[in-house]
C-alpha cells in the first residue's frame, strides 16, 4: 500500500489525506505496510500511533507535510 501510496501524484495524495475517515485508513494501510516493508522501531511506534484515533490529525499533519516535502512525516 505504501508503494501505491507513493505512485500517485501530490494532489491525490493530498485529498486523501484531508477527507477525516480516508485519512485515518490510508495512514494505518501505509504505516503498517511500510513496517511489514522495511521494519524499524521508530516505523512501529509511528504506525501504533496512528492506529489510534489520534491518527486523523496526524493525517492533517501528512497532508501538510506532503505538500511541503512530499513524503509523510517521520517517513
Amino acid at each position: 500500500m505504501d508503494k501505491w501510496f507513493h505512485s500517485q501524484n501530490k494532489l491525490i495524495q493530498v485529498i486523501l489525506l484531508l477527507i477525516p475517515v480516508v485519512n485515518w485508513i490510508v495512514e494505518i494501510l501505509v504505516r503498517w505496510s511500510a513496517v511489514l516493508k522495511k521494519g524499524g522501531i521508530l516505523r512501529i511506534i509511528v504506525a501504533i500511533i496512528v492506529t489510534i484515533p489520534s491518527g486523523v490529525v496526524i493525517g492533517w499533519l501528512d497532508a501538510i507535510w506532503t505538500l511541503l516535502f512530499n513524503k509523510l512525516v517521520l517517513e
